[in-house]
């Protein structure tokens, strides 16, 4: 396949020895993509070893006509991702067209009216769709270009694709560590050009948005932001971050100015990984895995 053109460069690809072209049947493909990345997981269903994982970084565009011919352009060239008979689909979307909403209040036929009081959604031009999370009282309701969600629906057939929104696997993913941390603390997830904030509350879903990022300032305005609204204290409040951030980066070390304690959050424990995956850090990619969580 094609690692980089002027539209796309594939920034990681680990693959385990045990991946077998011929076990596609058992395998679990999980695509996650944005306006200007795309990644893909692979998933043995009878192991839950995680088995592939290839991130491309994509061309700045302009119309959702681009974006897709970017993506043709990735799948066309790849000897996997257009094979039709994976065991089980699933597909996430990044973008800030979405809205949560408490499942007791939630009504298939409102979808329009949700999403139009958090942001611009177009009845002929955006699909609506939704998810009801399963560790949470909520419904996420959300939006996706028609456009896109044709082409993927034209590409496996013969699979009911499973289709949610990146905050779903991060709130599943927060979620379902929760007893691995104290009661007092916010979870991170730094996103390319993105910053995503979690909170919970009694063991419950209590705080979920996302932000969009220019520089590292806006990181800390947010952040700070969120820590008043929601009465937590930069002295005493935990802080657990996935995503691109390094550990020894100069962005971790402006951090730790602002906030006491921080720590890096572990991938999931739901997967085995073979050793070709320890050259990844272990909070990159949260929102890939925790794709298998949503079902």
């Amino acid at each position: 396949m094609k690692t980089e053109t002027k539209e796309f460069k594939l920034l990681k690809k680990i693959k385990d020895k045990d991946f077998d072209v011929d076990s596609l049947h058992q395998y679990n493909l999980q695509i996650l993509t944005g306006s200007r990345d795309l990644q893909v997981t692979v998933i043995d269903s009878l192991t839950n070893k995680c088995l592939l994982l290839e991130d491309f970084a994509l061309s700045r565009v302009q119309t959702y006509k681009e974006l897709t011919s970017i993506l043709e352009d990735i799948f066309d060239s790849h000897h996997l991702l257009k094979a039709g008979f994976w065991k089980s689909v699933k597909v996430g979307f990044k973008n800030n067209k979405f809205a949560l909403v408490p499942s007791k209040l939630f009504d298939e036929s409102s979808l329009f009216d949700y999403l139009k009081l958090n942001c611009k959604v177009n009845k002929e031009t955006d699909q609506l769709l939704y998810y009801k999370h399963l560790k949470s009282d909520a419904v996420n309701c959300f939006a996706v270009n028609k456009q896109l969600y044709n082409w993927f629906e034209s590409l496996y057939p013969n699979v009911k694709i499973g289709y949610v929104h990146q905050s779903s696997p991060l709130i599943e993913g927060v979620l379902a560590q929760l007893p691995n941390y104290p009661e007092d603390t916010i979870f991170l997830y730094v996103d390319r050009f993105k910053l995503h904030v979690i909170s919970s509350r009694n063991k419950k879903l209590e705080y979920y948005n996302q932000f969009t990022i220019k520089n590292f300032q806006d990181y800390v305005k947010y952040i700070m932001l969120v820590f008043n609204g929601l009465k937590r204290s930069q002295k005493t409040t935990n802080v657990v971050m996935w995503g691109y951030i390094g550990k020894q980066s100069t962005h971790y070390d402006e951090f730790v100015k602002y906030i006491k304690h921080v720590s890096f959050g572990d991938r999931p424990s739901f997967y085995t990984y073979g050793f070709v995956f320890d050259e990844l850090q272990d909070h990159y990619y949260f929102d890939s895995y925790n794709l298998h969580l949503c079902e």
